[in-house]
């Protein structure tokens, strides 16, 4: 097995905290399960969101799926002019042992326009 990297993003309707929960934790389960991954694959997940969403941590969103005693981080996305609003993005490090082309990145709720050469 070999670490990957996975991504993901979603977007909000609103700098909303039950919101933020429902979008990231959406977005991890999904990214969980198409990748087959379990909570003893996970190494780290890195958050950023941007400079709109200050209602909550993207992180204690994802504590809400028992990932307390996995290494979570969040900083701030780029403010590029023009970028897509309310989007938190994630990078999980994972044990897989799925090649770099089987590794399926999600996004979702609007947010599938940041990669479409990689969004399932």
């Amino acid at each position: 097995m070999r670490v990957r990297a996975i991504r993901g993003a979603t977007q909000l309707t609103a700098d909303d905290s039950a919101e933020m929960v429902s979008a990231v934790t959406e977005l991890l389960t999904e990214l969980f399960e198409k990748n087959g991954l379990k909570k003893q694959d996970l190494v780290s997940i890195l958050f950023t969101s941007t400079d709109d969403l200050v209602c909550d941590f993207p992180a204690a969103a994802a504590r809400t799926l028992d990932l307390g005693d996995i290494p979570l981080m969040c900083a701030r996305e780029i403010p590029v002019v023009g970028s897509l609003p309310r989007a938190v993005r994630v990078m999980v490090h994972a044990y897989s042992s799925q090649t770099h082309e089987e590794i399926k990145h999600i996004y979702k709720r609007g947010a599938e326009v940041l990669r479409r050469d990689i969004a399932q």
